[in-house]
């Protein structure tokens, strides 16, 4: 079963302790869209300028994600420019030009618009609510945001968590909405918002999932290979989802499994600047590494004997 996805694309220029690259392919559409593809067709809404690649549309489409919905207007792409340091938790933006995503207007096409599986990447939570609005009988809506709209547009992302099924934020985004340093007490406040679940994205530390019902804690990879960390939070968006959309599942077991593959995914995005690493990404390689990760985390029962 295929995905709507809605979110932005990016020219990114990034600088880690592992190199400096300028005007590459990013977004938060982008990322999710690629990773969510190992999985299901993908369907994106996104704007991009008269300045966009022609190579990075060959790539998308090679991919198997229908641009369709893909808008070209006058003028430039949406541009973010940042650097990490040695602790790659944290990015420091340099500069960011919306250019044309400032006037993008998120028009679904008609025939995206029955789509069952939505993830509405990182985006401006009003738009968030009119693709929302347009949608005719979703069966899932994940969405995703940041520390911006947090500050800026908090009353809007308000109404989008109470309209949708699993809220993604990092563990600093929660804290920073919920006013708690306290990541349980965030979750619980959030579902009391409104939010059916949410998923607590922890980079390097694994991810924490919350519903009114039921709680896990999924383990990072042990990462060795780590050279930029853009777009690893919407790689997990995009395996999460797209594992979902295949299955057409969501029952609590397989929820688990989808996260426990969005972290497969953006373990792998980490390894290298933009798609550079999902663009070689095998299949057998994502396999091997849910594997490996089953593995380390599995433990026995214990027999406790009272003494």
């Amino acid at each position: 079963m295929s995905m709507l996805m809605v979110g932005s694309v990016a020219l990114d220029s990034i600088k880690t302790p592992f190199g400096d690259k300028k005007d590459i392919l990013g977004g938060s559409a982008v990322y999710a869209s690629v990773s969510a593809s190992f999985y299901t067709d993908v369907k994106l809404v996104a704007v991009v300028g008269k300045d966009f690649p022609e190579e990075h549309v060959k790539f998308l489409k090679s991919r198997n994600i229908n641009l369709d919905g893909l808008q070209i207007n006058s003028g430039q792409t949406f541009r973010w420019s940042g650097y990490y340091e040695y602790d790659m938790n944290q990015a420091h933006t340099l500069d960011t030009k919306l250019n044309v995503l400032g006037t993008f207007n998120a028009q679904i096409p008609e025939k995206f618009r029955n789509s069952e599986y939505v993830l509405l990447a990182n985006l401006d939570p009003e738009l968030q609510l009119k693709v929302i609005e347009q949608l005719k009988a979703p069966k899932l809506i994940a969405m995703d945001t940041m520390n911006f709209w947090i500050e800026n547009k908090r009353d809007a992302l308000r109404e989008v968590i109470k309209k949708v099924d699993v809220v993604l934020m990092n563990d600093a985004e929660l804290r920073q909405f919920m006013e708690t340093p306290n990541l349980p007490v965030a979750a619980r406040r959030l579902l009391e918002l409104g939010a059916k679940s949410v998923i607590i994205k922890k980079g390097e530390h694994g991810s924490l999932f919350f519903s009114k019902d039921d709680h896990f804690s999924a383990p990072s990879y042990p990462q060795e290979e780590f050279r930029d960390p853009t777009g690893a939070g919407d790689s997990f968006a995009g395996g999460f989802m797209g594992y979902l959309a295949k299955t057409n599942n969501v029952s609590k077991k397989n929820i688990r499994q989808a996260i426990i593959l969005g972290s497969v995914m953006a373990s792998f995005n980490v390894e290298d600047f933009s798609l550079s690493r999902l663009k070689r990404l095998a299949h057998h390689e994502i396999v091997e590494r849910f594997q490996a990760i089953k593995r380390f985390s599995h433990f026995e029962e214990v027999q406790l004997v009272h003494q």
